[in-house]
């Protein structure tokens, strides 16, 4: 081109670099019509072991996908997940979704910590395992897991241990109110209609060390410790000391171990939140002062529920047992 020639150039002849798009990102996210549907069964160190449609044969490991942010992912939920459902060694699926829950048990650290942690999703039941003896029973720990019950949507059962040690007799008069099933167990025997409870239901388990909450596990799911080495394939064995697991009932069911669970701080629980577990008394308590706690006299000398058992429309030993759960939530516990 001579040096005269760029004067018959026209904006048509001139190369422009491209720039940065300005068209806007879009927030719409991907329908994942084609989401496989599975339960959580166990997480270990950012990975979650899933089972495809509820079945312990067929197993996947998944991440959370990106677009889920740090949205609680906790064993028992039901969750959304696509990619590689193979299964297969060194596979990776991703969690998309977690489905709304039906019940939740859940704690905080102590009774003054304002985070409540989501411990296990979608129980039907939680079975409190108390030992009879060695150690003795703690009241106040069945009551608190009692607590968590009504308020999370859980149907709980008292499983009584080490019957050949001590009997059973004064601590089921002590819940007989609450009309809370109870199981006995002894060493040397089957846990009578235990198995029948939990038949195709996911059970939580709580209970103390040396309560005999693993040889119960281990009576219930034979084969738990091979499950247990599926469950946590990244680290063989860690959740027995940190995590829930689901194991799958030889009849049907699951039932999952919960080891981290020592105690329940109750922050996130308000006394309002207890009453209402109890329909007899619900409605009273709005007619209740603000600030009661219904615990009653010397407490709350105005609180209106005794005035439901003073006109026949509630039991005494409900009421009995209605605010002994109150304080064990307010930490007055005796």
């Amino acid at each position: 081109m001579g040096s005269s020639d760029w004067r018959k150039l026209d904006e048509s002849d001139v190369r422009i670099r491209p720039g940065k798009s300005t068209r806007p990102r879009s927030k719409q996210r991907p329908a994942h019509a084609d989401a496989s549907t599975a339960m959580v069964i166990g997480k270990d160190r950012g990975r979650w072991t899933c089972a495809l449609d509820g079945d312990p044969e067929r197993v996947v490991t998944a991440m959370r996908a990106r677009e889920m942010g740090r949205v609680s992912v906790v064993v028992g939920d039901t969750v959304g997940i696509v990619g590689d459902v193979s299964g297969k060694t060194d596979t990776l699926a991703r969690i998309i979704r977690v489905d709304e829950r039906t019940s939740v048990l859940r704690r905080t650290a102590d009774d003054t910590d304002p985070f409540e942690r989501v411990v296990v999703a979608n129980a039907a039941q939680l079975l409190i395992v108390t030992a009879l003896a060695d150690p003795q029973p703690r009241t106040g720990f069945i009551d608190r897991c009692l607590v968590a019950c009504y308020t999370g949507g859980l149907q709980p059962i008292l499983c009584l241990t080490k019957a050949d040690l001590a009997s059973p007799d004064a601590l089921m008069a002590g819940y007989a109110g609450l009309d809370v099933p109870v199981v006995v167990s002894r060493h040397d025997e089957e846990p009578e209609g235990l198995d029948e409870r939990l038949k195709g239901r996911v059970t939580a388990l709580v209970g103390h060390s040396g309560v005999g909450k693993s040889t119960l596990v281990n009576r219930l799911v034979p084969t738990a410790s091979l499950a247990v080495g599926v469950v946590s394939a990244i680290g063989k064995g860690r959740h027995t000391s940190v995590a829930a697991v689901a194991l799958p009932l030889p009849n049907g069911g699951w039932v999952i171990d919960t080891p981290g669970i020592r105690s329940f701080g109750l922050a996130h629980v308000t006394a309002d939140d207890i009453v209402l577990a109890f329909e007899e008394f619900a409605a009273a308590a709005e007619e209740c002062p603000p600030g009661c706690g219904h615990l009653g006299p010397p407490d709350d000398p105005d609180c209106a529920l005794d005035d439901v058992v003073a006109q026949g429309a509630a039991k005494a030993d409900r009421l009995t047992s209605l605010r002994r759960l109150l304080a064990s939530r307010a930490g007055t516990e005796t």
